[in-house]
């Protein structure tokens, strides 16, 4: 009793893990909402090394087959621990069971290897909010239940080939209109073939599908073919202390996408693309499956290098809410530190976001929605159906920039007008351009916006200083 008491204790008083004997508990009270721990699994003590199975450094497919053999006698003796010891291993593609962990030792490199055959049979998996069958991430689990990447260690792609694919080609574009059109026409899954010759869509270094109790834990990244940490359809998932590096095409840190009961906490990201991004399916696929993403908290990240601090969409169709990032910066340039983006295709609602205590040194937008966000979908694909996003209760408090083109652009549609928008305290050194533009929005507060040098370079009609 008096050790229950103990641990009640530290979860009112302290946002850290608590570790009892069958779980370890998450916490987030400083959440503007309530937010439940997570109860996160605690492996067996057991231990299944990859060298026990046959890897071999050197030998790709004596270590792709390892990593299946460890995989799956760990899962059917109960669960533990499938360790990487030092070294450098180089490997297929890595397909999880439940009950295991990934453990990655000290001094332990696992480098995927880049021909393209070992990446086949297809899999279920998506392409920007899009479900497919594609050829298989890099790391991939489908429905598993209490899983971890941890270790010291570190991933690390070869990407010879995988740039290649980096420019779009004709194929590559009319490939994605067909699947434009499959989930616009609720294609089943399985007869979205997207692993044919020509197609070209990169694969996730880590893919996980539908899974529950999700662990990620202090290892590092050193490139990926495409969306470096991908979580869809996952509930009460724990990222901690990693280390991710990612500078090539589309290469964001983390996608929370239809995910749900998140902590991302102690992280560094430093990305070719946005920095932690909330997404929720696109279009049809995403009304479809319904489920929104929700009740997520990242806090004391570093972002070095990316588009954005925290992004949310564009593929947002099954909804976001209750999402809280603080203390987090960016010690080099973004473009954004918060944006979110949508457009008339998405439907879907973005509601009860907060970012507080925030910064970056230079960037183009220290906050803005925009909801016409189309890229080259304008005119590659048709508009289907035209289903508006209701965008509510966003926040942005304690935001500094050393310098920036604007402070906010808020951009409603006029048929449907964003609502309840607070901006309060935020400090920009030099604004460049305009201090903002606001169209289409409802209940604007704004609150101490200051500015220490506003060089007026090109003057923008109907904006006028925030002060």
């Amino acid at each position: 009793m008096k050790k229950m008491l103990y641990i009640l204790l530290l979860l009112t008083v302290f946002a850290v893990p608590v570790v009892a004997e069958d779980f370890t508990q998450v916490t987030a009270p400083e959440a503007p909402f309530i937010f439940e721990p997570l109860q996160m699994y605690v492996f067996p003590d057991k231990d299944y090394p990859i060298t026990k199975y046959g890897a071999k450094q050197g030998n790709v497919q004596a270590t792709t087959n390892a990593f299946a053999k460890a995989m799956a006698a760990c899962n059917k003796n109960g669960g533990g621990r499938v360790v990487v010891p030092p070294g450098v291993w180089n490997t297929g593609p890595i397909h999880f069971k439940s009950n295991c962990n990934l453990y990655i030792s000290e001094g332990a490199k696992i480098v995927f290897d880049d021909d393209l055959h070992m990446y086949y049979p297809a899999v279920k998996t998506s392409w920007e909010g899009t479900e497919c069958m594609n050829i298989s991430p890099l790391i991939y689990a489908y429905e598993c239940k209490n899983i971890a990447i941890s270790g010291p260690g570190m991933l690390a792609p070869e990407m010879d080939f995988w740039r290649t694919w980096f420019e779009k080609s004709d194929s590559h574009l009319e490939a994605t209109r067909r699947l434009y059109a499959m989930c616009s026409t609720q294609v089943p899954v399985e007869q979205r073939r997207m692993d044919a010759p020509g197609v070209q869509m990169r694969p996730h270094l880590i893919h996980l599908n539908r899974c529950e109790n999700v662990q990620l834990d202090g290892f590092r990244i050193h490139e990926s073919p495409f969306w470096t940490i991908h979580t869809f359809m996952c509930k009460d998932v724990w990222v901690h202390h990693l280390d991710v590096y990612a500078h090539g095409h589309n290469n964001d840190g983390i996608d929370l996408e239809m995910t749900q009961h998140v902590v991302v906490e102690d992280c560094t990201f430093n990305q070719g693309d946005d920095g932690v991004v909330i997404k929720a399916g696109r279009n049809h696929d995403g009304w479809h499956l319904g489920m929104p993403s929700q009740d997520i908290v990242i806090r004391n990240c570093e972002i070095i290098n990316a588009h954005s601090v925290l992004g949310i969409g564009s593929e947002m169709s099954g909804g976001v809410r209750r999402v809280y990032m603080h203390n987090c910066n960016s010690s080099s340039e973004v473009y954004r530190l918060f944006y979110i983006k949508t457009n008339h295709r998405r439907g879907g609602f973005i509601d009860n976001v907060t970012v507080q205590n925030v910064s970056a040194s230079k960037m183009m937008r220290v906050f803005e929605i925009d909801t016409d966000v189309m890229y080259q979908w304008r005119d590659i694909v048709p508009t289907f159906d035209t289903v508006y996003t209701k965008i509510s209760n966003i926040a942005i408090i304690d935001a500094k920039a050393d310098q920036a083109d604007a402070i906010y652009e808020i951009k409603g549609d006029d048929n449907s007008p964003i609502e309840n928008i607070t901006i309060k305290n935020i400090h920009v050194g030099e604004v460049n351009q305009f201090i903002n533009n606001v169209v289409n929005v409802r209940n604007l507060t704004v609150d101490n916006v200051r500015w220490d040098n506003f060089t007026l370079k090109d003057r923008v009609p109907g904006i006028a200083p925030g002060r």
